[in-house]
C-alpha cells in the first residue's frame, strides 16, 4: 500500500508515457477506468502512482516504467514533500555507500522491519562523518543504535575518532568551538529521521538502492537533486560548475574550507579534492544545509561539517580560522541584520550600510580566515563603486586585504544579464609596504549566445594573471585585460574598483587594417547572398497531399524521438535552442548529473520547442556529436524512408506550425508530434528536399552578412572616436 501514497500529476503521467499532456487529457475523457485523482486540485490533479503504473501496462502504453523514472516518481510525489523524500534518500545511499553490508542486512524483510532498524544504522554513519548532533532527531533526542551494528571501513568505521574529536578541527588551530547561545538559531544541518518518519519512504528507499546498484550511490543522488534542482529552478541560485571550479583554483589546495551560504554546495565540491580536508557548510534554508551536506560526504572521504541558519545574524563557527572560504551570497538584501549587528567584531574594517549586504559578506569570510587565508566571493558589480561602500573598500585596499577585483563575463552566473565580478581576498598579516590590487576584466569572453562565456579563455586568462601577480616581481601591464593598481591610485573620493574604469585599452594599431579585412569579407559575403537568392517562383495550385504526423511516424518507425535533458556526464559542447534559433554553434554546458546527455548526428533534424518560431535545424557533420539541450526536440529519420531536408523543411511550414502549438499566458509551446508532413516517396522528398538545403544555405549567407555589416559598424563608431581611424 505504500506506493499508493506516492502520487504523481498528468505532466508525470505524460513523461513516463512518452506524450504530451493533451494525451493524458484525452485518456481520462475517454476512458471510464483511468485512475481517478486522489490530490492535488481540479485544474491540477494527482493520481496514485501505482495505480497509473497498472493502467498503462494494460492498455499497452507502457511496457515498463524505465527504474530512474519509477524512483523520480516516487520522491517528487512523496506525501512529505521532495526534499524530505530526497533527505531520507541522500541518508540511505550515504549507508550504502560507506556500509553496504549493513544496508544488505536491514533492508531484508519487510518494510516495518527496514524503517524500524535503519535509524540505529544510519547512526551508526551519520555520527562519525557529521558529529553526535547528527544522531538526534529534530527534536533533539538521540536515536538508540539497532540491533545491526555491523562494523564498516572508511570514514564509518570504528577506528576514527570519537565525535567530538572529529568535530573539534585540530587544523584550524584554536580552541574548541564555543557553545553557541540559546538566542541565536543554529542547528546541524542533518539529523537521523526516526523510524515513523523513514516508514512512508521506504517503497522509495528500495528503488533508490536499486538504482544505486546500477550508477553508483554519489551519481544517484546527483541524478536526484539535479531533478530537484530543475523542477525548481527559481527557488535555487545555482553557481555554475566552471564558475566554481575557477574559484575554487584561485584559493589552490587547502586543508580547511568554509562556504558560509553554501547553497547546493557547489563551491565546497570544487573545492573538495583531497580526503584530508575538512569542508564548513551553512545555509539559512534548512533543506539546503541538509542536502549539502548529504551531497558533499557523497562526493569526498573529507570530514563534512553542515550547519542551518543566517550566518551574519547565526554563525555556527564563531571559532573557525579556515584556509579559505568560498562564498556566493545572496545580493542586494536590506535586512541582512544591519540594527541588531551594529556591534559586532566582525566589522573590522567599517560598519557596513544597510544597502551594503554583500560587504557584510566580506567581512565575515575574512573574519573566518586564518592569517594569511585566502577567500574568493562573488560579488554584484554595483558593490565595486557604491558610494555607501567607498569607506570600506578604501580600508581593505590600505590594509591589504582585497587583493583583486576580477570582472566576469555576463551570463557567468545568475543574474545573467549582469556581468558579476569576483573579489579576491587575503587575510592580511601584515601591512604591506607598496600595496597594489589587480584589476581584470575578462568580459571579452561572453559568448556569442545563451550557452555561456567562452570558460575556457576566462580561466586561462584569469589564472595567468592572478599566479604572474602572486610571483615576485612587477606585473606586466595586459592592455584591456589586466593590471596591477597602486592602492593610492584608488583612494579617491569614489573609491571606484569597477576594472574597466581603470583598465587601458587594448592595443588598436591594427584597427583600421582589421576593419578593412571585415569590409572585404562583408562584400563576399553580399556577393554569395546574391548568387543565392531563390529564383522568382512559379504560381500553383495548393496542393492536397495525404498527410501524416510526427507520432505516427515515430510510431511506425520512420523516425526516433528524443528530447533534450538537463543534465549529463558527458563533457561535449550542448547545442542549445538559441544556437538553433540564431544558427549558430553549440555553445552550452549541461550541469554534471548522471542522466544520459543524447548526443546529435549528422541528419538528425533538430527543433525547438519554445518561442513560436517555425525553426528546424538540420544537423552537419560540424554540429555532429553535440548534446542536445533543454527545449529542443530531436527526430532522427530513417534514410530509406525519410529525406531530412524534406523533414526539416515542411516542419518549418507557418501553417504547420500553427496547428501543432499551444499557448500559456507568457509562450507558446510547439507540440512536435501533431507537426504534419505529405506522404510522398522518397525521389520527390529529395526533390524538396535539395530546394529547402538551397534556402537554408541563402538564410545563412543572410545572418553572416548580418554579423559581419554589425561589426563594420561598430568598428567603425570605435575607431572614429577613439582616434584610430580617420574621419577622411
Amino acid at each position: 500500500m505504500q506506493d499508493n501514497a506516492t502520487e504523481v500529476t498528468a505532466a508525470g503521467i505524460a513523461r513516463l508515457a512518452g506524450v504530451g499532456r493533451a494525451a493524458v487529457s484525452n485518456w481520462r475523457r475517454r476512458h471510464a477506468d483511468f485512475p481517478r485523482p486522489v490530490g492535488g486540485t481540479e485544474t491540477s490533479p494527482s493520481f496514485a502512482l501505482a495505480e497509473v503504473e497498472s493502467w498503462l501496462r494494460k492498455q499497452g502504453k507502457l511496457a515498463e516504467v524505465p527504474l530512474r523514472e519509477r524512483v523520480w516518481q516516487q520522491l517528487s510525489g512523496h506525501p512529505e514533500g521532495p526534499v524530505t523524500a530526497l533527505t531520507h534518500a541522500g541518508c540511505a545511499l550515504l549507508l550504502i555507500h560507506d556500509r553496504p553490508p549493513v544496508w544488505l542486512e536491514v533492508s531484508a524483510g519487510s518494510d516495518q522491519r527496514l524503517a524500524s532498524m535503519l535509524p540505529g544504522a544510519l547512526r551508526d554513519v551519520l555520527t562519525p562523518r557529521f558529529g553526535k548532533e547528527s544522531a538526534q532527531d529534530a527534536s533533539g533526542a538521540v536515536n538508540t543504535p539497532a540491533a545491526v551494528n555491523t562494523p564498516g571501513t572508511g570514514p564509518g568505521s570504528s577506528d576514527v575518532p570519537s565525535p567530538s574529536a572529529v568535530n573539534t578541527p585540530a587544523a584550524v588551530n584554536t580552541p574548541p568551538p564555543v557553545n553557541t547561545p540559546a538566542a541565536v538559531d543554529t542547528r546541524a544541518a542533518l539529523h537521523a529521521p526516526t523510524a515513523p518518519e523513514l516508514l512512508p519512504s521506504v517503497p522509495l528507499l528500495r528503488g533508490v538502492a536499486e538504482l544505486a546498484a546500477e550508477l553508483g550511490a554519489r551519481q544517484t543522488f546527483e541524478f536526484l537533486l539535479g531533478r530537484h534542482l530543475d523542477a525548481n529552478p527559481r527557488q535555487y541560485t545555482l553557481t555554475p560548475a566552471d564558475l566554481a571550479g575557477l574559484m575554487a583554483d584561485l584559493v589552490g589546495p587547502v586543508r580547511t574550507v568554509l562556504d558560509p551560504a553554501c547553497g547546493t554546495g557547489a563551491l565546497l565540491r570544487a573545492a573538495a579534492t583531497r580526503p584530508d580536508q575538512r569542508l564548513y557548510a551553512q545555509d539559512s534554508a534548512p533543506e539546503l544545509a541538509a542536502l549539502t551536506t548529504l551531497r558533499l560526504a557523497l562526493h569526498t572521504w573529507s570530514t563534512v561539517h553542515g550547519a542551518t541558519g543566517d550566518s551574519l545574524r547565526a554563525d555556527a563557527y564563531p571559532e573557525l580560522r579556515a584556509d579559505a572560504v568560498l562564498c556566493h551570497p545572496p545580493f542586494n538584501e536590506r535586512n541582512w541584520g544591519h540594527d541588531e549587528l551594529a556591534y559586532d567584531p566582525r566589522w573590522e574594517y567599517g560598519f557596513p550600510a544597510r544597502t551594503e549586504s554583500e560587504l557584510a559578506w566580506v567581512q565575515h569570510a575574512l573574519a573566518r580566515l586564518k592569517d594569511g587565508g585566502a577567500g574568493v566571493l562573488l560579488m554584484p558589480p554595483a558593490a565595486a563603486s557604491r558610494r555607501s561602500g567607498r569607506r570600506i573598500r578604501a580600508d581593505l585596499l590600505r590594509r591589504g586585504a582585497l587583493r583583486a577585483v576580477i570582472a566576469l563575463p555576463v551570463g557567468a552566473a545568475p543574474p545573467y544579464n549582469i556581468p558579476l565580478h569576483l573579489w579576491v581576498l587575503r587575510r592580511p598579516e601584515k601591512a604591506p609596504a607598496q600595496p597594489e590590487v589587480l584589476l581584470v576584466d575578462v568580459g571579452r569572453f561572453a559568448g556569442e549566445s545563451r550557452g555561456g562565456p567562452d570558460w575556457r579563455a576566462v580561466r586561462e586568462a584569469v589564472l595567468d594573471a592572478w599566479q604572474a601577480f602572486g610571483r615576485a616581481g612587477r606585473f606586466a601591464e595586459r592592455p584591456g585585460l589586466a593590471r596591477a593598481v597602486p592602492v593610492i591610485d584608488l583612494l579617491d573620493d569614489d573609491v571606484d574598483l569597477a576594472p574597466a574604469r581603470h583598465l587601458p585599452p587594448p592595443a588598436a594599431a591594427d584597427g583600421a587594417e582589421q576593419l578593412t579585412a571585415v569590409r572585404e569579407r562583408l562584400g563576399e559575403t553580399l556577393r554569395l547572398t546574391a548568387d543565392l537568392t531563390p529564383p522568382p517562383a512559379d504560381s500553383a495550385r495548393p496542393a492536397r497531399w495525404p498527410l501524416t504526423t510526427i507520432g505516427e511516424l515515430a510510431r511506425g518507425g520512420a523516425l526516433m524521438l528524443r528530447t533534450g535533458g538537463s543534465g549529463g556526464h558527458a563533457r561535449v559542447p550542448v547545442l542549445t535552442d538559441h544556437d538553433v534559433l540564431s544558427g549558430a554553434a553549440p555553445s552550452g554546458a549541461l550541469p554534471e548529473s548522471d542522466e544520459e546527455a543524447v548526443l546529435t548526428e549528422p541528419g538528425d533534424v533538430v527543433v525547438p520547442v519554445l518561442g513560436g518560431g517555425s525553426v528546424a535545424r538540420v544537423i552537419d557533420e560540424a554540429t555532429g556529436g553535440a548534446a542536445l539541450g533543454r527545449n529542443l526536440v530531436l527526430l532522427r529519420p530513417d534514410p530509406a524512408a525519410l529525406d531530412p531536408w524534406f523533414l526539416a523543411g515542411f516542419l518549418r511550414g507557418t501553417a504547420n506550425n500553427r496547428q501543432a502549438s499551444s499557448y500559456a499566458s507568457t509562450a507558446t509551446r510547439l507540440d512536435v508530434r501533431r507537426l504534419q508532413l505529405p506522404r510522398l516517396p522518397l525521389d520527390e522528398q529529395r526533390r524538396y528536399g535539395e530546394r529547402f538545403c538551397t534556402l537554408d544555405e541563402f538564410e545563412r549567407a543572410l545572418r553572416h552578412a548580418g554579423r559581419l555589416g554589425e561589426q563594420l559598424v561598430r568598428g567603425m563608431y570605435d575607431g572614429l572616436t577613439d582616434g584610430t581611424v580617420a574621419p577622411d
